[in-house]
């Protein structure tokens, strides 16, 4: 919306927690002008935030905040997971869930540093996007957020930038590093493009306070060897073999599907781990996943609950952040500008993630919030109301004619 004439309560909180980690006044005006626009903006690029409130500075003041400001973003990140921890439903906890996927982020520029043609198979097409890691937080109360990123580079960008080449799978492994570094506990959760042999044995070495190897449970390719009973075998070919007498129910509410359990090595992975074949019908023809596991000790039911969760840390954020609150939107050509673009995103996230749920509704949203989506549409409500309050008040001074009050809004 146009013509905002003031910060929204969660923007105001924000600056009280983080506002001491901006070098100056205006930075603080900033970072609270962006942070307003990723909620309420229609465009959540630097022009359209800037182009959202009834005075401020030219866009180029808030183009040089993302890309020349002396600001430290691992200090906000910092600051942003502590801030998390003050609260019990996004605490961290043992039972926590470390889910690590990664993403598209489409783009319109093929000049925007890191960014290439990536092929997108939930598309079917190749597309102009940065390819993004996340890892996240799933905590006991299902509240979720991001915990930090890498952003991919091609192997000849990093040729031309003279920097070394890391894949995919380097970048998860540095990730787990941090996730290890920062003492964050929980079992790491990912799909089969991450299941592979060097990160199942680099989580595996890992180890947590009490000595015991830092634990994982990933989705396993069909076509993956297991060495089975003395055999050699695709996962698939194993699958087949287990007759439908020797699959066990498991049900979840009124729901129920059909499992196999054993434990076994992959060829390459240096623990025994344990897989979980489930069908959708005690008869089915085909699994309709394949777990795997290296805590071979426990229940198939959490083994299943861990895994569902991978779907809420990840495509969960990704779905919000690029629906709500611009993730994608940001079309600044420089890598720090983009980075900073990113950290801000995931302040913002977690900003409203902590509203989510709670036994009571905010003054400034009039309703219990439940969605990323609800909480963005109540900011903008309380947006709107700050301004036509202004506007009234204005309206019945006779110092301020209707000119002069759209003029201030921007509205003229």
């Amino acid at each position: 919306m146009a013509g905002i004439i003031d910060f929204p309560s969660v923007v105001h909180e924000a600056l009280c927690e983080f506002g001491d980690l901006l070098p100056n006044e205006p930075q603080r005006r900033h970072f609270a002008e962006y942070l307003t626009g990723l909620f309420v903006a229609e465009r959540k690029n630097v022009s359209g935030i800037n182009r959202e409130f009834a005075q401020t500075t030219d866009q180029s003041c808030l183009n040089r905040f993302l890309t020349d400001a002396a600001w430290d973003v691992a200090q906000l990140n910092q600051r942003r997971l502590d801030f998390l921890q003050q609260d019990p439903s996004t605490r961290y906890s043992a039972q926590g869930v470390i889910p690590i996927d990664n993403t598209l982020i489409d783009h319109h520029g093929e000049y925007i540093q890191d960014a290439g043609w990536f092929w997108d198979h939930a598309e079917e097409r190749y597309k102009i996007a940065h390819d993004y890691l996340f890892v996240n937080y799933v905590c006991t109360s299902g509240k979720h957020y991001p915990l930090d990123f890498r952003r991919f580079q091609k192997a000849d960008l990093c040729e031309c930038l003279e920097v070394p080449f890391r894949d995919h799978t380097a970048l998860c492994q540095e990730l787990i590093d941090w996730v290890c570094a920062q003492d964050i506990p929980g079992t790491f959760a990912f799909d089969s493009y991450f299941t592979n042999a060097p990160i199942l044995n680099h989580i595996h070495g890992k180890q947590l306070a009490s000595g015991q190897p830092r634990g994982y449970v990933g989705s396993l390719k069909f076509n993956r060897k297991l060495e089975y009973q003395g055999r050699t075998l695709k996962a698939s070919e194993l699958a087949a073999t287990i007759a439908p007498a020797l699959r066990k129910p498991l049900r979840e509410g009124e729901q129920r599907q059909w499992y196999f359990t054993c434990t076994l090595r992959l060829p390459d992975v240096k623990h025994k781990v344990r897989i979980v074949i489930l069908w959708a019908e005690r008869d089915a023809a085909s699994p309709r996943i394949i777990l795997i596991t290296n805590r071979v000790h426990w229940e198939v039911s959490r083994v299943v609950r861990v895994y569902r969760h991978r779907w809420t840390g990840t495509e969960t954020f990704h779905r919000d952040g690029k629906q709500q609150l611009g993730m994608g939107d940001c079309q600044l050509r420089d890598s720090e500008g983009q980075t900073r673009h990113m950290h801000l995103v995931m302040l913002a996230y977690s900003l409203l993630m902590r509203q989510l749920r709670q036994g009571r509704a905010y003054e400034w949203a009039l309703q219990k919030l439940t969605t990323i989506g609800e909480a963005c549409r109540a900011i903008l409500r309380e947006t709107l109301r700050t301004t036509l309050t202004w506007a009234m008040d204005r309206a019945t001074n006779p110092y301020w004619d209707t000119e002069r009050i759209m003029a201030h809004l921007g509205l003229a």
